[in-house]
């Protein structure tokens, strides 16, 4: 396929159109997304699968599921699951620069992709607020709700996320090697749409992480303070660092599509310098910015004083029962399992 052929997606991927203009030659563009893209993408898929299964394990083995933050944990976990499906087929499309599976599976693996993507989204900010009240109001009821609260939670966040990835249906469209929006209306509306949930989640952060510091630094508040702050200003810095960039890229490069103008032939050059500069930074920062599927785990959960608790058993566990130490396991679980009411903390 010739290399004028591609298009430089503005969302989330790039993919082949058939009326794009040989004017800006993107090769040197294309060859650095599909040696880099699938290499990168393999690393965040082992960790990720890694990461969120191994914190599956852990809670359905160590903890209440009807707590509320437990459920959040778990949904998390699950969401980035789903956002990592997709990321193998994106890479074999990157290695063979065409879709050759159709367009049933281009539309699935899209919706997946988006749901998985939205579902993260949805749940930092509720676990952000929650952590907030927890924080600013440990008596109010929010903080120790379980049971229903947590069933109407769950629902609530995966009928939201499967309706902001379902326009997925309508504008993505696949033929014998291309796959993705079959309009500048849908690259538009998949651009917007994400930039609107990256502004959502950092007022909420801002806003909550920014209070739950000020508390902390009171003097008052002694009992771990220095952990904590610096857990949350983490989780700030890695969140701005690897959404920030790759927001603003896909931000500018939708200009292009909302005001297309006719350019004299002195400004071509210039035009196409910036392109693929855009290019370059969109593959750069979508990198950083798909990498939270395998961060999550780390930070919102291992980090957690009782998770590396439980981990160190459930590692003790595994080796008893290779050595065949059946009376040290069952000691242990022994143990765990009076400790298996309690929630994860920060």
């Amino acid at each position: 396929m010739a290399t004028s052929d591609y298009y430089m997606d503005n969302t989330t991927f790039d993919y082949t159109d058939k009326n794009d203009s040989d004017e800006c030659d993107q090769t040197s563009v294309i060859h650095f997304g599909a040696t880099f893209t699938p290499l990168f993408f393999s690393i965040v898929i082992i960790l990720s699968l890694f990461g969120n299964i191994l914190v599956l394990v852990t809670l359905f083995k160590y903890e209440n599921l009807k707590s509320l933050t437990n459920t959040f944990i778990l949904n998390l976990a699950v969401s980035d699951l789903f956002f990592t499906a997709g990321l193998p087929f994106w890479a074999n499309y990157h290695m063979l620069g065409i879709w050759n599976l159709g367009q049933p599976v281009c539309v699935m693996i899209n919706f997946i992709f988006y749901v998985g993507f939205y579902s993260s989204g949805f749940l930092l900010i509720l676990m952000t607020i929650h952590r907030y009240v927890a924080v600013m109001n440990p008596l109010s009821d929010i903080v120790s709700a379980s049971g229903l609260s947590s069933v109407v939670a769950t629902v609530i966040i995966w009928v939201v996320s499967i309706l902001a990835g379902s326009p997925a249906f309508y504008f993505i469209k696949a033929d014998e090697s291309y796959c993705g929006f079959d309009s500048k209306q849908g690259r538009i509306w998949g651009t917007y749409q994400q930039n609107l949930l990256f502004i959502m989640i950092s007022v909420v952060f801002v806003f909550c992480y920014s209070q739950i510091l000020f508390r902390l630094l009171h003097p008052s508040a002694q009992r771990r303070r220095n952990k904590t702050v610096k857990l949350i200003f983490t989780l700030m810095i890695v969140f701005f660092v690897g959404w920030g960039p790759y927001n603003v890229v896909i931000f500018l490069k939708s200009l292009s599509l909302v005001s297309q103008q006719p350019l004299e032939s002195t400004s071509i050059s210039e035009l196409c310098q910036t392109e693929t500069n855009l290019n370059y930074a969109f593959y750069v920062s979508r990198l950083l910015a798909f990498s939270h599927c395998c961060l999550n785990p780390v930070f919102y959960v291992f980090m957690g004083v009782k998770f590396k608790t439980h981990l160190k058993k459930m590692l003790r566990s595994w080796g008893s029962n290779h050595s065949g130490n059946i009376r040290s396991r069952s000691n242990r679980l022994t143990i765990t399992s009076q400790m298996s009411g309690e929630d994860f903390s920060m």
